[in-house]
């Protein structure tokens, strides 16, 4: 999907992907995304290391995602006219936000 959007992002920008972003190196070479272990052997623990420094600052963008999955605008198919998806996103990533203040 990232492939297909084309997102405008500064090529100065770091990425902080997950294993779904297999790939994303010879598109943004500023992206860095978890060590994977090749079948039959184990990781480093400096692999590991890494791993779970990465999997810990990701997870506040995790929790997000999964709040905004509640209000189904990312979680299913979005069915409506696609020049409002935008705005409708922003108004429930307005909500959230409203919400964490609260």
């Amino acid at each position: 999907m990232y492939k297909e959007s084309r997102p405008l992002i500064q090529k100065t920008t770091d990425i902080l992907g997950d294993t779904g972003y297999q790939g994303i190196q010879k598109i943004h070479t500023k992206s860095i995304i978890p060590h994977k272990r090749k079948r039959g052997l184990t990781l480093s623990k400096d692999e590991k290391k890494f791993n779970h420094a990465l999997s810990s600052v990701r997870i506040a963008v995790e929790h997000v995602i999964g709040r905004l999955k509640r209000f189904k605008i990312i979680a299913d198919r979005y069915r409506n006219r696609r020049k409002r998806f935008g705005l409708r996103f922003k108004l429930i990533a307005g909500i959230y936000n409203y919400e964490l203040l609260a």
